[in-house]
């Protein structure tokens, strides 16, 4: 029989964060001005930088908010001009943090976010059927948090990241006649955060934040193939054509260093740098318990598939007008770098080179009380898909819209 390789679409979403681009809707407020960072205003502050829970203008804040995140890719192979178009439903990201001074110098703070997690659906039989049908991914960040004043002008700020993750996914095995299925609900990771936050006068922020890599650990993921039990003592699966499997995707680092700045006590511009670390990714190793479906001469249980991603900058720039005592106006826009090349391009995860424009509104119905909404456009570019590795070769499209609100109280 010939030797099956599941193609690293299998892998990539095993842990939730294999697309390798960060889903960039954690705040509503930030996502109106290109999601920069150094806004201290609320709770909201905790998940980009733990120690701006210091400059929070309350002893408790709390802030909360969602998203909804429409894309759509669109892939043509060149040669035959088929083309097939992904049916995804609408993301819905959430967001939930509270900050409390205990003390005049020192603050604690947790944030709940979904900072990875989306749907990406294929036609069963669309030309990569093989790499992916459907894949759904879930991610959800816990981070509780301490900050320090260290001065009037100054604080550093440090949180623990626990990250919980699930992957199903669905792909075609035309070797074996059928599909199967890759499902792991279990996976989960730690890392931490850590910041510093600076306010030296009443017009000028600055945010210095690092998150660490993750380590997300794959212990009890199960595959099930659908094809005839026939099949199964070949492959060395069980009576109901299924395995387990453990991996270990190493969640690369971040850097931002965010600044904003009040012209007038009208308008503010916000600028934000991001540096992610991907080329700490280059492969993926799958390990199987049983199953004969790896790619390595001697251990065929074990997959290896290559990823070879590159690390990414994004430069963000936003700027607010508080028209009146009501209403602030807010616009952004930032470019958004993918984390590897054509000759890499992951069907199951697709990401492009793209320019992101952003706007919203601040509301303000009460001392305390604000309402936020916004929205976002994204405008990839079309790449040409060259993945030798999963025999993959065409042209790629995507259009992407986002949408949010949130709330937030200042209670005292």
């Amino acid at each position: 029989m010939k030797k099956i390789v599941v193609t690293t679409a299998l892998l990539a979403g095993v842990l939730s964060y294999a697309g390798g681009f960060r889903v960039s809707l954690q705040g509503v407020k930030q996502l109106a001005m290109a999601h920069t960072s150094a806004h201290a205003e609320d709770a909201s502050v905790t998940f980009f930088n733990p120690a701006g829970m210091s400059f929070i203008p309350s002893k408790l804040s709390i802030a909360a908010g969602g998203f909804g995140a429409k894309t759509l890719v669109t892939y043509q192979n060149l040669s035959t001009l088929d083309s097939y178009e992904t049916n995804n439903p609408i993301g819905t990201p959430l967001y939930a943090a509270v900050a409390y001074k205990i003390m005049d110098n020192i603050s604690v703070g947790f944030n709940f976010s979904t900072p990875f997690g989306s749907t990406i659906e294929w036609p069963s039989d669309w030309a990569g059927k093989e790499i992916v049908q459907r894949l759904e991914l879930k991610a959800f960040y816990f981070q509780p948090m301490v900050s320090f004043k260290l001065a009037p002008w100054m604080s550093v700020g440090g949180s623990y990241i626990y990250a919980k993750g699930s992957v199903n996914w669905d792909k075609a095995v035309t070797q074996l006649g059928g599909s199967l299925n890759l499902t792991d609900d279990k996976a989960s990771g730690s890392g931490f955060g850590i910041g510093f936050y600076f306010q030296p006068n009443d017009k000028l922020d600055v945010s210095i934040a690092y998150r660490s890599p993750i380590d997300m650990e794959a212990d009890k993921g199960v595959v099930s193939f659908n094809i005839s039990p026939a099949l199964y003592p070949s492959l060395h699966l069980d009576a109901s054509g299924k395995d387990s499997f453990k991996a270990t995707l190493p969640l690369v680092d971040e850097y931002t260093i965010g600044a904003t700045y009040k012209i007038t006590p009208k308008w503010m511009v916000s600028g934000d740098f991001n540096y992610s670390g991907w080329d700490q990714y280059n492969q993926l190793t799958l390990d199987f318990a049983n199953a004969t479906i790896g790619n390595q001469p001697t251990d065929p249980t074990i997959l290896v598939s290559p990823k070879n991603f590159q690390s990414t900058q994004t430069w963000r720039v936003g700027t607010q007008y508080q028209i009146n005592d009501m209403i602030a106006a807010r616009a952004g826009y930032y470019y958004d770098e993918s984390p590897y090349t054509d000759e890499n391009f992951q069907a199951e995860t697709p990401s492009f080179d793209s320019n992101v424009i952003t706007a919203g509104l601040g509301l303000k119905f009460a001392k305390n009380f604000g309402v936020d909404v916004a929205g976002g456009i994204a405008l990839p570019k079309s790449r040409e898909v060259k993945n030798a590795y999963n025999n993959f070769y065409g042209q790629a499209k995507a259009k992407a819209y986002y949408f949010g609100l949130g709330l937030s109280y200042n209670a005292f």
